[in-house]
């Protein structure tokens, strides 16, 4: 049988998801605690293939991966939890046909990037118009040479939450770092430092080409991927135990944000 599992991380920990020798990854993490339970012996022969990779640092609620097995019994999310850290958990699953491609598969993606500071809302949501739309991201892109630079963007919507600055964007796919380059643009056009008319030249790659720093990792979910005629079940313990996980770090990391909150106050004249 196939199964595809839903996975969520956070990636502050990790060496990015994908494995890697002599260093700790989502991924290697994952592949371990499957190995534990006899879920699969080894990636190869359970032709295990994963919806996309991200880097160090990022995070992911909807990362997917999908296997082979001989076990199906033990493809439960809550018994593949206890054999991982604490910032990985797995909580959905499906059975799927023998060809799914989680790779390859997928309808469209989806990213949520945080930015912290407000920015001219007015302007954000131009600029937004501007880059949504079937483009050429080769400036917005780390290079990849195995993959086009022609992306769709179906949705990319901006909003400001306290002191913070969401951005949502969906596409079919997207290349190695376009996510993180389109919110370094979006923040140099809603900061004043860019205009409308450098981002249409930013979409012009064969006549103007300017190099841009991905946005910092932290910021950055892997929200979800979509496919057609995948029934997800989800594991409600799972869920709830990862909830309650979530909440315990979220009150600690709050108490710390006031911490140093208080240490800066403390220092200034």
């Amino acid at each position: 049988m196939r199964f595809a599992l839903k996975v969520a991380y956070i990636g502050t920990d990790f060496h990015g998801f994908q494995v890697q020798p002599a260093v700790s990854t989502v991924e290697g993490e994952v592949l371990r605690a499957l190995a534990e339970l006899d879920i699969i012996s080894n990636r190869h022969e359970a032709n295990y293939i994963s919806a996309g990779r991200t880097d160090r640092g990022v995070h992911a609620l909807g990362q997917v991966i999908a296997f082979d097995t001989d076990n199906p019994d033990m493809v439960m999310p809550r018994a593949i939890n206890s054999k991982l850290p604490a910032a990985i958990w797995t909580y959905a699953k499906a059975e799927v046909p023998y060809d799914f491609d989680p790779r390859r598969d997928p309808l469209g993606r989806e990213y949520r990037y945080i930015m912290p500071g407000k920015y001219n809302i007015s302007l954000l949501r131009k600029a937004s118009r501007i880059l949504k739309g079937w483009h050429d991201f080769t400036n917005f892109s780390t290079r990849d040479e195995d993959r086009t630079n022609m992306c769709n963007i179906e949705k990319i919507e901006v909003r400001v939450e306290g002191d913070f600055t969401i951005i949502d964007i969906r596409a079919n796919y997207f290349l190695w770092h376009m996510v993180r380059k389109i919110a370094t643009a979006l923040k140099m056009v809603g900061g004043g430092a860019r205009d409308m008319a450098w981002l249409e030249q930013m979409l012009n790659p064969l006549e103007f080409s300017e190099g841009l720093a991905p946005a910092p990792a932290h910021g950055l979910i892997f929200k979800k991927v979509e496919y057609e005629n995948i029934c997800w079940v989800e594991d409600t313990y799972a869920i709830k135990s990862i909830k309650e996980n979530i909440g315990e770090m979220f009150l600690w990391y709050g108490v710390m944000a006031e911490t140093l909150k208080d240490l800066k106050t403390g220092m200034e004249p």
